[in-house]
């Protein structure tokens, strides 16, 4: 049944639990639907930031309103997209969709208001960097660092700090690996010839080779590469 497909975004998961923002667009999109008489046969609610152009439900939502030949319908323009060549795509995707704050507007004006949004998006943004940049200056405590930040959710922060060492110590690793992934072969085909760690310092120095700091090879430094192989026997 041809109909309205309603689109509901909001920008974070609080919101999208408490459904503060929501009533307001769904009353929009009701009067919408109102005025020109058609029903609305479907909702879809996105949790996502508007400058985020990979949203499933607003696939579902594009997808349904083609298939049964509706319209897609949002509150407010923002809430589609700030960004201008996501809002192309989703107008070239052959679905019918209006801004109920302006039914009226033809595909020329949605994306001058597109671009008007996406400025004002980016000024935001700007501002609040400077802003952040100035009260740091002042010696203002920020995110978690704010006196009483982590006041009963102690948990919380030792379970995000060995999260985040975890990530860490996985970065680490994979950056080991990549700056040695050509000496790897060499190094190992020596050990294996049974050559000392020391001796295979020695030559890889002789060659012109450096760790990935800069420095000369040593025994440890060999050990090292070697341990991400295989066990040594010292």
């Amino acid at each position: 049944m041809a109909g309205i497909v309603a689109y509901f975004r909001v920008s974070t998961k609080r919101q999208g639990e408490s459904g503060l923002g929501l009533e307001g667009q769904a009353a929009a999109i009701e009067t919408f639907a109102n005025q020109v008489g058609k029903p609305i046969v479907a909702r879809y609610l996105e949790v996502e930031s508007g400058r985020k152009s990979d949203r499933p439900e607003l696939a579902k939502a594009l997808a349904h309103a083609r298939r049964s030949k509706g319209t897609l319908a949002v509150a407010k323009l923002d809430r589609l997209a700030r960004d201008v060549e996501f809002l192309a795509r989703v107008m070239n995707s052959q679905a019918d969709f209006v801004a109920c704050d302006n039914p009226a507007a033809n595909r020329l004006t949605l994306h001058i208001l597109a671009a008007v949004a996406e400025a004002e998006a980016k000024a935001i943004s700007d501002r609040t960097k400077v802003a952040l940049a100035a009260a740091k200056a002042r010696g203002v405590k920020l995110g978690s660092a704010r006196p009483g930040h982590w006041d009963g959710r102690e948990s919380t922060r030792l379970d995000a700090l060995a999260k985040a060492r975890s990530v860490a110590v996985e970065v680490r690793a994979e950056k080991f690996e990549e700056a040695y992934a050509d000496l790897r072969p060499l190094i190992v085909e020596m050990r294996t010839a049974g050559q000392t760690l020391a001796g295979i310092a020695e030559r890889l120095n002789a060659d012109g080779h450096t760790t990935r700091r800069g420095k000369p090879w040593n025994p440890m430094q060999v050990s090292r590469v070697l341990e991400r192989i295989e066990p040594i026997t010292k």
